[in-house]
């Protein structure tokens, strides 16, 4: 699992110059560890790979004999008080006296049996159970995968409202300052009072809109720690600084070529496959119910009064057993049906999953697309609208342009800033869901 960590390293998350005394500072990677430690499905499809690797050791143990050992002893006591009749071998009369006879045996035995055919049910069992647990590991890193993306998602969310609170920290000082500009061209009677009062509204609208990305970077925070199971109520300090991704690969690739890699390299895909192989192995095994049945047994034992006579006397055996099958009550043909079945619809579980790849490859490939035009679009027009509130500030400054102006160039400014802001969460995100829609860690 280090390697799938390798991608998540180039995301560049570093730590800024310190943390604060008393918080604890959580890297992504750090958040990716906790995530894949704490995460419910990670946890369970972990437990139960030690079930599957059990179920093949067991498979195995079918070819091998069995034994069995056995021990024992048994008391008898007959007393009779007599007085009885009975004849005797001359047909005379006689009375019985009183008498009573103790007798005691000892015993010990062993033995077992070992299947020589069985019509390849033993071996089509060892295979399924590789299958199966081929099919656990493959959907555990398939789960793994995912868990991966939704950190990277949540985390660099955070990193998203950051910078959004950044900028709105910026322009909460730029509209103040500004009012105090106004304030002071007002009182040396250079614009009117509408100006000052259009600033004033327009500096509140800037408190609540920083209050508002205050709040959404801490629900973002939240987010995440409810999501690696950690106190939201401790400090907690985020790397801030996200130079992202570039997978070039990813932009230029046609998509047959991720069509192919995804299906390489799914892990949920190959576990289907593996999947299948294990219906197909079902279907020898109830198939097997059509064929004879050779199995050998073989056995010791030996029997005496007291215990120091035990192997004085002593029994072997051993034997053959051919068990032909004429009419099983159609059982064995509603296990065939069973497994044709279950074979059929693991089949078509594997088509719909082909299917739903190419869906999921060819719409996170779309995004991608759209979110790198999205973003170069992003730049040129923040390029654009920042040189052109500069304009408007100095002809603003001389008189040359109203408020209204000003003011438009501002805000065209500030979306400009917001859409780069989060153009570049898109891009980045986009990456990754690519990354991960064709199975690259």
């Amino acid at each position: 699992m280090k390697k799938g960590f390798n991608f998540i390293i180039v995301l560049g998350f570093f730590c800024a110059a310190g943390n604060s005394f008393g918080q604890q500072n959580l890297s992504l990677n750090d958040a990716v560890t906790i995530a894949l430690n704490h995460n419910t499905g990670v946890i369970k499809s972990s437990n139960s790979i030690t079930g599957y690797e059990a179920n093949v050791k067991s498979a195995y143990g079918n070819l091998l004999p069995n034994l069995s050992l056995s021990g024992g002893f048994g008391w008898q006591r007959v007393t009779d008080n007599g007085g009885s009749k009975q004849i005797d071998y001359f047909g005379n009369l006689q009375t019985i006296g009183p008498s009573q006879t103790d007798s005691r045996n000892w015993s010990v035995s062993a033995g077992g049996s070992v299947t020589l055919f069985d019509g390849l049910s033993n071996y089509a069992g060892i295979s399924q159970s590789k299958n199966n647990l081929e099919a656990a590991r493959f959907s555990l890193e398939k789960i793994k995968q995912d868990v991966i993306l939704q950190t990277v998602n949540l985390y660099t969310q955070i990193i998203s409202n950051t910078k959004l609170m950044g900028f709105q920290d910026e322009d909460l000082k730029y509209n103040e300052g500004l009012l105090d500009r106004v304030k002071q061209m007002f009182n040396l009677k250079m614009v009117s009072v509408s100006d000052v009062y259009s600033q004033e509204a327009q500096t509140a609208n800037s408190q609540v809109a920083f209050l508002q990305a205050k709040n959404n970077l801490e629900k973002s925070k939240i987010n995440l720690l409810t999501y690696l199971s950690l106190d939201a109520s401790k400090p907690f300090t985020f790397d801030s600084t996200a130079a992202g991704i570039n997978d070039s690969t990813l932009i230029n690739s046609s998509p047959g070529n991720l069509y192919e890699y995804a299906f390489n390299n799914r892990q949920d895909y190959q576990s289907m496959k593996y999947e299948e192989q294990s219906a197909e192995n079902q279907m020898t095994m109830a198939r097997s119910g059509y064929f004879p049945r050779l199995s050998a047994n073989y056995g010791f034992s030996s029997s005496a009064v007291q215990p120091s006579d035990l192997f004085n006397r002593k029994v072997y055996s051993l034997g053959l057993s051919l068990n032909l099958p004429v009419f099983s009550n159609f059982n064995t043909e509603n296990s065939v049906q069973a497994a044709e079945v279950q074979l059929e619809n693991t089949n078509e579980d594997l088509k719909n999953l082909e299917l739903t790849i190419k869906s999921q490859v060819a719409s996170a490939n779309l995004d991608l697309q759209t979110a790198k035009q999205q973003l170069n679009a992003s730049d040129a027009a923040l390029t654009a609208s920042r040189e052109s509130w500069k304009i408007k500030k100095e002809t603003y400054s001389l008189g040359s342009a109203t408020y209204l102006d000003l003011q438009q160039a501002y805000n065209n400014y500030l979306q400009a800033e917001y859409n780069k802001i989060n153009n570049e969460y898109k891009y980045l995100i986009a990456q990754y869901t690519l990354r991960n829609a064709i199975g690259r860690y």
